[in-house]
């Protein structure tokens, strides 16, 4: 099987656009997709999170979330930093919805309680199926956001670290060399 598609800027942009006109789940599922493609999180992790894993007592985006082990493909907890960027989309998409508790759904089915892994996998195949991306997976995020920082000349250990990744060599299968890396290869 062909990795999933690592998406340019232009074709995040027409996801999250296609996103906006679904109603009620518009806010649900941006935030679904920007926790992938700006945190590198799997499907399985995003359906597993609560309210409390990613606002501190405060109600603020944190800066970092701990994953527990059964959130986590591998069953290894591990800690995923957020970005400036990507708390102020946890902070916009929260402000359209009303939770009782801390142990809430982050992202909640339409039957209020969490989805599971292969039902985020679905929501994120439907996304991408209406913006027209065929070769687009829930994993596209999660490889859109390694190459990103690989592009941006991020070494591969630190990647290694933010991916949760045990061996260097499975990061390096995620990035998707590009154009713009050559290029600044022979220009270094």
């Amino acid at each position: 099987m062909s990795q999933a598609k690592v998406l340019s800027e232009s074709e995040l942009k027409r996801v999250l656009a296609v996103v906006q006109q679904h109603g009620k789940h518009a806010y649900r599922n941006r935030l679904a997709v920007v926790l992938s493609h700006f945190a590198g999180l799997r499907a399985g992790e995003i359906a597993a999170l609560h309210i409390g894993d990613v606002l501190d007592s405060d109600g603020k985006p944190k800066d970092r979330v701990h994953l527990a082990p059964d959130q986590t493909k591998g069953s290894r907890e591990r800690t995923v930093f957020i970005s400036k960027r990507l708390q102020r989309e946890i902070a916009s998409c929260l402000a359209h919805r009303t939770w009782s508790n801390n142990n809430a759904p982050l992202i909640r089915s339409q039957k209020g309680g969490h989805f599971t892994p292969t039902t985020m996998v679905m929501l994120f195949r439907h996304m991408y199926d209406e913006a027209g991306l065929d070769d687009a997976r829930s994993h596209s995020g999660r490889r859109s956001f390694i190459t990103n920082l690989a592009t941006k000349g991020i070494s591969v250990r630190v990647i290694q670290a933010l991916a949760g990744h045990k061996s260097m060599q499975t990061t390096q299968r995620y990035i998707d060399l590009n154009d713009k890396m050559m290029v600044a290869a022979v220009e270094a």
